[in-house]
This record gives structure tokens, sequence and C-alpha cells, in this order.
């Protein structure tokens, strides 16, 4: 049985308490909130223990999860991981780089277990394409969510978009090889909107779009490749898959289209979907990671890799605002109102 001891227990807290509550082997042994509300509320509805020190908390732990605002990942992860307890940690894994460096490098020389809360690796419609072979040339994405004031304490590349870098670093797996970013700040004063374009070595573009002040909610990746077309919708979370078909497949949707290299099969196929919570089943894997000392799903090391992507699209957003801003200022200047200078005053009347 592993003792845990949860780091926050506000609205994606209480989520994971739901369901760690359902996971076998997981014993929780209390939580830390300084919010008082968030606190009285679980110990009412849940029975469980709250404790007022998290060094004490972590000493009656084999393994923590934090989910804390994301400026406090990294010291709770640091005394957690010095302390030899196992941590899951919600996304971003850390709030700069070089604490994400620093979380890497004490894991390795820890040799605890760590995953990061990248919940879209578990959506029943991406793991639906485990068998399938995934090489695309182009990827175009798009997240769009209607404006929610929790999480805006970081930009919309790090709340919503680096959900779909992971995705992305998972499936190409290849060096990043120039970022083009554009980013606004509507509602708050970090982007809120951006769009992003990912080249990497082996050739692969990546479009990508995301917005938190959308009137609409969108989560989908769409893959092409030679010979195939895949879509993923991870809201409604269905796949589907066109492609040219193979001789051997019968069990598929499929018509003629006649081509200038002569007539193409197309066969359209939507994988089997199986119901499942994806949180429930991220924190399940990660258990199984530490029971059966494997490898956690989504490591350390992705975790930094998709912070690190997020970071240098920040950076290129920044820049952009910067020049931005640079050439308005270098503009030419509108007439006084006066009428002075070398403007022309016309008036009213004829």
């Amino acid at each position: 049985m592993l003792k845990l001891g949860i780091f926050g227990v506000g609205h994606l807290g209480k989520f994971h308490l739901n369901n760690w509550k359902q996971i076998p082997d997981v014993e929780i042994v209390g939580f830390f909130d300084p919010n008082n509300e968030h606190a009285k509320a679980v110990e009412t509805e849940y029975g469980i223990k709250r404790y007022m020190d998290e060094e004490a908390l972590m000493k009656a732990s084999d393994m923590i999860d934090v989910v804390t605002p994301t400026h406090l990942h990294f010291p709770v992860c640091e005394m957690a991981i010095k302390m030899g307890k196992h941590v899951f940690v919600e996304k971003p894994m850390a709030n700069t780089i070089e604490e994400g460096k620093a979380i890497v490098e004490m894991v390795k020389e820890s040799g605890v277990k760590l995953q990061v809360g990248h919940v879209e690796r578990f959506n029943p419609a991406f793991t639906a394409l485990k068998d399938i072979t995934l090489n695309p040339s182009f990827i175009e994405v798009h997240r769009l969510a209607q404006f929610n004031p929790r999480g805006t304490e970081v930009s919309v590349i790090l709340d919503l978009m680096i959900h779909d870098i992971d995705i992305i670093l998972s499936i190409v797996k290849s060096g990043v090889k120039n970022i083009s970013a554009s980013g606004v700040s509507v509602l708050t004063d970090t982007p809120d909107i951006a769009n992003v374009r990912i080249e990497f070595n082996n050739g692969c573009v990546a479009n990508l779009t995301s917005s938190r002040i959308s009137m609409k909610k969108m989560r989908k990746i769409r893959l092409f490749q030679k010979d195939a077309y895949i879509g993923i919708d991870f809201l409604d979370k269905t796949t589907e898959i066109i492609k040219l078909k193979a001789p051997d497949e019968d069990d598929s949707f499929s018509f003629d289209i006649e081509t200038h290299q002569g007539k193409k099969t197309i066969s359209i196929s939507t994988p089997i979907i199986e119901e499942g919570n994806a949180i429930k089943a991220e924190l399940t894997s990660f258990v199984n990671a530490i029971l059966n000392d494997e490898p956690t799903v989504v490591s350390e090391i992705d975790g930094y890799l998709a912070m690190e992507v997020a970071h240098q699209i920040l950076d290129k957003i920044k820049k952009s605002t910067s020049v931005l801003r640079q050439a308005e200022e270098e503009a030419p200047k509108p007439p006084k109102e006066d009428g002075s200078e070398y403007a022309l005053n016309f008036d009213e009347e004829d």
C-alpha cells in the first residue's frame, strides 16, 4: 500500500482527490493547503486529515501529488525529491527553465519516480492510436477555451498549448529546428491567444493555435502523413483515419477516386475508443510505475522538453511584441489637434 500526500486541493486538486480514492493500493494520509476555505471543504466532505506542516506530510507519505499553483511546483518538488518521495506534478512541471533543469537533475541523482500531468497522453482518443504508426509531415492543432480566471497566472502557452506541445513531441521525436510565434494579451497580462509554427529537424512542421478567450471549445489535432490523414478530437473523444486502402483491409468503409496516377481506393476507419477517465488513467500509471519499478509514461525529461519549447515560444512572442512597439514609437506622429505644423485644417463649413 502506497501512502499519498496531496499538496493543493483547489479546483483541480479535488478532481485528483476523487480519482485517487478509486485507485487500488493507495492510502491518502492527508493533504496540505494554506487556503482555509478549500481545506475545510475537503475535511468536511472527505474526512481526510489536513496537515499544517509540509514536511510532516511528506514524512508520512511514500509519494506526493503536487496540484499547487505553478510557481509553487518547484519548492514542493524539491523538498519531496530530497526526502526520497515519488512525485506526480501537474503541468507545467515548473515555473522557469532553470527550475525544470534542477528537477531533472535531482530526480536523476535520487532515483525517485516523477511523472508530469500531461493528461492528454491518456485521452482515449489518443491512446486509440497506440498500434498505429504515426509519422506526420504536417500537424495542425486547435485548442480553444472560454475564458476562466482560474489558471491565468501563466500564459495560454503554459496553460493550454503545452498539452499539444507534449503530444507533438511524443509523436515527432525530432529536434526543433525553428519556431515562429505571435500572441496577444487581451484580458490578462500574458498572451491569451497565440499562433505558433514549429519546424523540426526531420522536416515535419506543426502549426498550433491556442486561445482561452474563445466563444467555443475545441481540442483537435490533425496529422498528415504519407498516404494518410488522422484526426483526433480530444474534446469529443473521437478519432478518424483516412488513408489509401491496403489489400488486406476489409473492415473499413471505402470508396474509389480517380487521380492522375489512376484509380485509388480510400478507406475511412474509426478506431474503437475505450471508455476511460484520463486523470484516473495517468494517476494509475504513476502508481504502477512505482510498484513495478518502471519508467513513468510522462517523465521529468518529457516535462522539461515541453517546458523548453513553451518558453522558446514565449521568448519569440516577447521579441515580436517588442518589435511592434518599437515600430509604433518610430511611426510618424499624427497632426496636432490645434492644426499646427503641417496638418491640414478642414473647416466644417463649405
